[in-house]
């Protein structure tokens, strides 16, 4: 869809165009002849309003004034077969709306779920939870409420006006003139209604993402808030999002209160001057008849309810545009990270890793400078440093999350921008300190990145990461149904689950990340041991702060913000004497002293010769 220009934003009206274009795109072709037809009987159903009125004429002029009863049940026949099947007709067009709209949302809703599985992370950095959920349900929910009513009242609204000013020209120009004077000064309120409304409903849809996006952390985060006591802080932060969502909500009203009496003065006045000037027309002539006036107040009301229905239409197109606008920036957005034109194909990830001079940045602010390391498929890689040196971000950029700023990484020898991304993705897999387990089963979340392993290679990996013991003690055993992030289990439980989830793909690359931090001592030695026999051949990358669990690394790095400053095994960077020497001995309780070199050379030495 070609973008629009500076002039172009601004319109109203284009911007309104394009997102009912949008709308008829995702809608699927039998819908859209349904749509088409629903659209024509309410064209038809407009024009059945002018038949009553004139039967309503002849019943005055034929059988009132005559006092002739006979052409009366006829007529009344005509008047009860016109009314059920305009309402017959109308039933049909909402049945048809209703289906179509609901196809319209339920391609959209899976075109954005879709979108979002494959946006990369940049994008879940810029965008809220709390925003997303609002574009994924009321904003949507707006979209489905064009459709289903707001362009069919339009239509209704267009045709009931012209229809009946038409028809009532060919009865009495004069009058019907007189009662259109109106229409104009209606559009001029109109106009200035709808340069004010727009800009506020976009104000109150911020609020709304705010209120939301406030609702789903503390959902969230609710262990935390209870934790430090915060209730009634997040009572408040939240009163203060609702309050502002409130008076953002009050404010359009009040915009809307202030032309509303000036519109419904003015349709009343139709009203006032179809009985006053029609009542003097009828007297003076100028009206044949007095059935010709009860056409006239019969139509009135079809001339003045479309100038009454401006205000609403102006709300809820305003309304529509301002959550279109949302969906189609969530639908159209664009992923920075894609599988390149020339991506080669790979059978699986044998697990070689290098990093060649690779740094890495966001929105300026350097994050990693030129890392270079090597590992050799089946190889241990251990990372440690303080916190923020961006040790994480190292599996970011080996995952192909995020491209780097200069440098390459490469897997298998191939540079990670010249992999598919499902296959890179697919051997690499990944336990991380901060937990996320599905409100599904043990067995689900253990198989979810392998859905084929049968319950025994469940039970199996569960084993190798020290789960199966609680796990069989859970009131359904692997079929107990998990909350989400794991409620009701413990932290460590959560990380053997998670831990067991990594393996369970069988990955050519093991990234664990503090995986065991939550976990005792005897747990860590064990499941260090089962790492080492696991029943696939993987390079393992493992990020901690416990000496115990990388000492027996092929490779240490020791990143400090953002630089490799040391690089080695256990007793090439005991001898350097650096941060890994001073981690290790306030660990092992060795004092930094005089007598510190000489004793960490003896752990050394010996450590070399296990």
């Amino acid at each position: 869809m070609e973008l629009p220009t500076d002039r172009e934003q601004r319109s109203i009206g284009f911007m309104l165009k394009r997102q009912i274009r949008w709308l008829w795109e995702n809608m699927d072709p039998k819908y859209r002849r349904h749509h088409i037809i629903a659209l024509c009987i309410c064209v038809f159903s407009c024009i059945l309003l002018l038949v009553n009125p004139t039967v309503s004429q002849r019943i005055i002029d034929e059988v009132i004034m005559t006092g002739n009863t006979a052409p009366l049940l006829g007529l009344l026949a005509i008047m009860l077969a016109v009314k059920l099947g305009r309402e017959g007709s109308r039933y049909l067009m909402v049945i048809f709306l209703e289906t179509d709209s609901q196809n319209v949302i339920y391609n959209l809703r899976r075109s954005l779920f879709t979108k979002m599985q494959y946006n990369d992370m940049r994008f879940f950095d810029r965008h809220r939870t709390g925003d997303l959920m609002t574009r994924m349900s009321s904003d949507l929910d707006w979209c489905r409420h064009f459709l289903a009513f707001i362009d069919y009242r339009i239509i209704d609204a267009v045709c009931t006006y012209v229809f009946s000013t038409l028809y009532l020209l060919t009865v009495n120009w004069k009058l019907t003139l007189l009662l259109m004077i109106i229409t104009p000064i209606l559009m001029v309120i109109t106009r200035f209604l709808s340069k004010y409304i727009r800009p506020r409903f976009v104000f109150m849809r911020e609020k709304l993402s705010e209120m939301n996006t406030a609702a789903q952390e503390n959902i969230a985060g609710n262990r935390v808030v209870k934790a430090f006591a915060r209730e009634d802080y997040e009572r408040e932060r939240f009163e203060e999002k609702n309050s502002a969502f409130m008076d953002a909500h009050l404010r359009i009203n009040k915009l809307w209160l202030t032309f509303f009496p000036m519109i419904e003065l003015l349709v009343n006045a139709i009203q006032l001057v179809t009985v006053f000037v029609g009542g003097i027309f009828v007297i003076t002539g100028e009206l044949e008849s007095v059935g010709q006036l009860a056409i006239f107040t019969g139509l009135s009301w079809a001339v003045s309810n479309p100038m009454r229905e401006l205000g609403n239409l102006i709300n809820d197109l305003s309304r529509f545009s301002t959550s279109a606008a949302k969906v189609m920036e969530l639908q159209y957005a664009q992923s920075e990270i894609n599988d390149a034109d020339d991506a080669e194909d790979h059978d699986r990830v044998r697990g070689q890793i290098e990093f060649d001079h690779v740094s890495f940045a966001i929105d300026g602010k350097p994050i990693l400078k030129d890392v270079t390391f090597r590992a050799e498929a089946g190889q241990t890689v251990a990372v440690m440093g303080p916190t923020g040196s961006g040790k994480t971000t190292l599996i970011s950029l080996l995952a192909r999350f995020y491209d780097v700023s200069d440098g390459q990484v490469r897997v298998d020898g191939c540079n990670v921008k010249q992999w598919k991304l499902h296959q890179l993705r697919a051997g690499i897999g990944t336990a991380t300190q901060d937990v996320f387990l599905f409100s599904d089963t043990v067995e689900g979340n253990i198989a979810f990145g392998a859905q084929d392993l049968t319950l025994d290679e469940v039970k199996d990996f569960a084993r190798r990461a020290d789960a199966a013991e609680f796990v069989d003690k859970l009131p359904e055993g692997y079929d107990t149904i998990i909350g989400e992030r794991g409620v009701g289990l413990s932290g460590g439980q959560r990380q053997r689950i998670a831990l067991a989830r990594a393996m369970a793909v069988k990955p050519g690359i093991l990234v664990l990340d503090d995986t065991t931090s939550a976990v005792d001592s005897e747990t860590e030695q064990y499941i260090q041991q089962q790492l080492r026999e696991l029943p696939f051949e993987c390079t393992k990358l493992i990020i901690a702060q416990r000496i115990s669990s990388m000492r027996d690394a092929d490779l240490i790095l020791v990143v400090e913000d953002g630089t490799v400053t040391e690089m080695g095994t256990h007793r090439e960077l005991l001898e350097k004497r650096g941060y890994y020497w001073q981690t290790y001995c306030l660990q092992y309780g060795i004092p930094m002293d005089g007598s510190a070199a000489e004793e960490t050379g003896k752990e050394a030495l010996q450590h070399g010769q296990e």
